[in-house]
């Protein structure tokens, strides 16, 4: 049985007399936003179809099991500690973040293992082991890296990009720092080794993209982890999520969950509410979507009064890989298991094809190996293990009847686990979960099963991307992964950071 904790309902929630914002989806982009938007003197109500709040972040419990559904790196922690600061409140004195180091290990397919560390002489020395030729190559790419974050993520991460003049402003510095080449081409242009190249150019993997056909701007990503850190929410990162539920409470707004909305209203091009799968309708001054971008256009808002994303472009429009996740507990501890593992398969470049071109559920696999309790034992009962494995595989255009190839894909996973880093694992499983393509579509809404909306690539990026203040509808506005920065904690929480430029302050409402 799967069991959640429901939100408390604040009676300050209902207080009236001031403009009312309604959040449509409780991710952390949702949650973030919620927080901003009662900084900012609005009645919030944030509603979640799903029995509790998180979205992606979800939190799972099951025979004594305790399992983070979805993020479980935490990269940029000032982005949460700024919205603790908007209500007064410290972040460390609700939920205790501990750094990780190494930050993960990378397992190739022959063995060999690569720790990746956020300080830069063990790094250096870590490079010298691995391939002594590239590590001039190395330094190279991470000021490469340096640079990009300062102007990516420092300078325009927290742009709207709502006209095209802003994109137009970018292109100068952007050239500059060659965001034209992909990741991968520019990790190659600095290192030779294979090895070292996958290290350099995976992380966009986090955050739905193919290192082979994403802006080189992703780079940034290396640095940034250099930069705060790797941290991980002890208790789990629900954690967080009750936390943000919390300030939201505090402010006086309300979290409501079991309420699936089925429509966002339109009147004379402005967004005046939204109505319920239950029939309510419920008025707001500013409707914020949380859920996914091109969910929320194809289903929510009816196309007559879409311009731009109508139903054409939406379908041509290119989507992120989905996952496959499974979530096991075992009765035993595997105490050589670090907290984060990524296990490289033996093909990179034809594998990601499969997945993002050929849309193929490939027979082999890279996986993300998620240990939590290697740092917190107390997500799974005494002497037990909690894990999670995260496989990338096509979204739903791939035709895959998961119904069908869960199992035994599962089965895969599992038996090459057990002749890798977990031994005996087929006999040590106490409890078992998955989550397919299929859910991401039917339990979290995410367009074609895609698990990060739309793919990053750069004529998906920025000011091609859905707009945070929507172009087609005055009043209503976009936060998460389908809207500008992207996917990933950092992206979602800059989504939301975006609101203050573009959601006018209460008081301005009539």
């Amino acid at each position: 049985m799967l069991t959640a904790t429901r939100t408390r309902v604040p009676t300050a929630a209902t207080e009236p007399g001031k403009p009312h914002a309604v959040v449509i989806g409780s991710g952390f982009g949702g949650l973030a936003a919620a927080v901003r938007l009662g900084a900012r003197g609005y009645r919030v109500t944030v509603l979640e179809r799903l029995d509790a709040p998180g979205g992606r972040a979800y939190v799972f419990r099951r025979d004594g099991f305790t399992f983070d559904a979805g993020p479980t790196i935490v990269t940029a922690p000032f982005l949460f500690e700024e919205l603790w600061k908007l209500c007064g409140r410290r972040l460390a004195d609700d939920v205790e973040l501990r750094p990780m180091e190494p930050f993960y290990r990378i397992r190739f397919n022959n063995g060999e293992t690569f720790d990746c560390s956020g300080d830069a002489a063990t790094m250096r020395a870590a490079v010298t082991r691995l391939s002594p030729g590239d590590v001039d190559g190395y330094e190279k790419f991470m000021r490469a890296s340096e640079a990009t974050y300062r102007v990516g993520f420092e300078k325009l991460g927290h742009v709207p990009f709502s006209s095209w003049r802003d994109m137009a402003r970018a292109v100068p510095e952007m050239a500059r720092l060659e965001s034209y080449r992909t990741l991968y081409s520019l990790v190659s242009k600095y290192v030779k080794d294979e090895r070292l190249r996958f290290v350099l150019s995976f992380h966009p993997l986090f955050v739905g993209g193919n290192p082979f056909t994403v802006t080189s701007i992703y780079g940034l990503i290396t640095f940034l982890e250099r930069q705060a850190g790797v941290h991980f929410a002890m208790g789990g990162t629900g954690r967080l999520v009750q936390g943000l539920v919390s300030l939201i409470e505090g402010q006086g707004g309300l979290v409501q969950c079991g309420q699936e909305v089925r429509e966002i209203v339109v009147k004379d091009q402005r967004a005046t509410g939204v109505v319920l799968a239950s029939g309510q309708n419920i008025r707001a001054d500013v409707v914020v979507s949380n859920a996914d971008s091109a969910w929320t256009y194809r289903y929510l808002i009816p196309e007559h009064v879409r311009r731009r994303w109508t139903n054409r472009r939406i379908e041509k429009a290119r989507y992120s890989m989905s996952l496959f996740v499974w979530y096991f507990g075992t009765r035993r501890q595997y105490a050589d298991v670090p907290h984060h593992t990524i296990l490289v398969g033996p093909r990179y470049r034809e594998l990601l094809d499969d997945i993002f071109e050929r849309k193929v559920l490939a027979d082999d696999f890279s996986l993300y190996l998620h240990r939590p309790t290697a740092t917190d034992p107390s997500l799974a009962p005494p002497g037990c293990d909690t894990f999670y494995v995260l496989s990338p595989v096509p979204h739903l255009g791939s035709g895959t009847d998961w119904r069908q190839r869960a199992e035994p894909y599962r089965q895969m996973l599992q038996k090459h686990l057990a002749s890798t880093m977990l031994p005996d694992l087929e006999h040590q499983i106490v409890t078992s979960h998955m989550l397919t393509p299929q859910d991401f579509q039917d339990r979290l809404k995410s367009f074609r099963g895609a698990a990060f909306g739309l793919e990053p690539v750069l004529t998906q990026s920025a000011w091609f991307r859905p707009h945070n203040q929507s172009e087609d509808i005055d009043r209503l506005y976009l936060v998460g992964a389908g809207t500008h920065p992207g996917a990933g904690l950092p992206g979602v929480l800059s989504s939301a950071r975006i609101l203050d430029t573009v959601v006018p302050h209460a008081n301005a409402i009539v």
